[in-house]
């Protein structure tokens, strides 16, 4: 290397710490919520946490301010936001500053619906009244009444819904197209859930954070015999049926790949890819007493059961006995489920309020243990 090479300092990046994740539903977004929530704890950040004894912001409505605890106080204070809500800009903005990054995520809508279909079976009645995910599929305008509007979000086109959109609009080119410009305005970045450890690389890369914050242990996914086969009559059908949600995959697909090729490039991409699976591994040696997650009924800790619902078997993770404190504390931040997290984080970020009941033993009783 010539000497005048050296000249030329690296530049420098930081790392961004006002981040809004709008976190969509059955797209591996609660493992996202897991990193987001250990970020803010090493750097100190204030959360827009859900208000009251909300577990979400207000989800399924549209999203306003005051569903942020303290908001009337902390105003456009807040560093980081990522529990469920229905995206709307102009109250986000109120809450988050002026230099926030905002992402998110999708996911194929062929996997998302069926895994949806298993996790709301009892809750959306487009579902219940249908036998399996292929019956629904083979004529879901039969089960899909829509007076039953509010609970069958699930059944069509969620995340056009969670960002905001109606998700029974006509599938209208002028119309597809305009939102998709929205979505690119409003949001930094799109990150695609069946390219998960790829997309946690490129999130790395963009937020300018290390290798440590982006790594994680799948939350909240399920028992593999949950699973339902769709036919490939099923697959195609998802393509129409939910149509919006599909347009909105193929394109933010496509834009994900070019963002890579155009910043990382994809020799670097399998590097770092394998180095965060050899890092994830490396943790789960270290933390957990199997080497995988377990079924409900087999996780030992009821402070690490994550919220069941459904036919699905939510699994979770049993840490090893014998951890000193501090490792302990680390891997117990890797497992600790959704509701369980918020919760803790609340009672830390607001003491004086009354703690979130999520009707499971918390894992800290008091903050001290922290």
């Amino acid at each position: 290397k010539s000497h005048g090479e050296l000249l030329i300092p690296p530049t420098p990046c930081h790392a961004k710490t006002n981040v809004m994740f709008l976190k969509t539903h059955k797209t591996a977004s609660s493992t996202v919520l897991n990193i987001m929530f250990r970020f803010a704890e090493r750097y100190n950040l204030t959360i827009a946490l859900p208000a009251d004894q909300l577990v979400h912001l207000g989800y399924p409505r549209t999203f306003v301010a005051n569903f942020v605890e303290d908001f009337e106080t902390i105003g456009q204070n807040y560093n980081i936001m990522c529990n469920h809500l229905r995206f709307n800009p102009l109250e986000v903005k109120k809450v988050m500053a002026a230099n926030t990054f905002y992402f998110s995520i999708l996911r194929n809508p062929i996997h998302l619906l069926e895994s949806s279909y298993i996790y709301y079976k009892d809750y959306v009645p487009a579902f219940r009244s249908s036998k399996d995910v292929n019956k629904f599929l083979e004529s879901p305008t039969r089960y899909y009444q829509p007076a039953d509007h509010e609970r069958n979000i699930y059944a069509r086109n969620i995340m056009w819904f969670d960002f905001g959109y109606d998700n029974n609009a006509d599938d209208d080119a002028n119309y597809t197209q305009a939102v998709l410009e929205q979505i690119e305005h409003n949001f930094h970045l799109i990150l695609i859930a069946d390219y998960f450890d790829e997309s946690m690389i490129l999130l790395k890369h963009t937020l300018c954070w290390d290798l440590d914050d982006v790594i994680y242990f799948k939350l909240n996914s399920r028992s593999q015999d949950t699973v339902q086969t769709l036919t490939p009559e099923s697959e195609e059908q998802i393509k129409v049926w939910c149509s919006l949600d599909w347009k909105l995959y193929l394109h933010f697909n496509q834009s994900f790949w070019r963002r890579i090729e155009a910043t990382i490039g994809l020799e670097v991409l399998e590097k770092e890819v394998e180095h965060l699976r050899t890092r994830q591994r490396e943790l789960m040696d270290t933390c957990l007493s199997e080497q995988e997650a377990v079924k409900k009924d087999h996780i030992r800790n009821k402070a690490l059961l994550p919220y069941q619902s459904g036919a699905a078997d939510i699994l979770g993770y049993n840490l090893k006995q014998d951890l000193d404190n501090t490792t302990l504390r680390t891997c117990q931040k890797m497992v600790i489920p959704e509701l369980q997290y918020t919760s803790y984080l609340y009672a830390v970020q607001h003491p004086h309020k009354k703690r979130k009941d999520v009707g499971l033993p918390l894992l800290w009783t008091s903050l001290q243990e922290k």
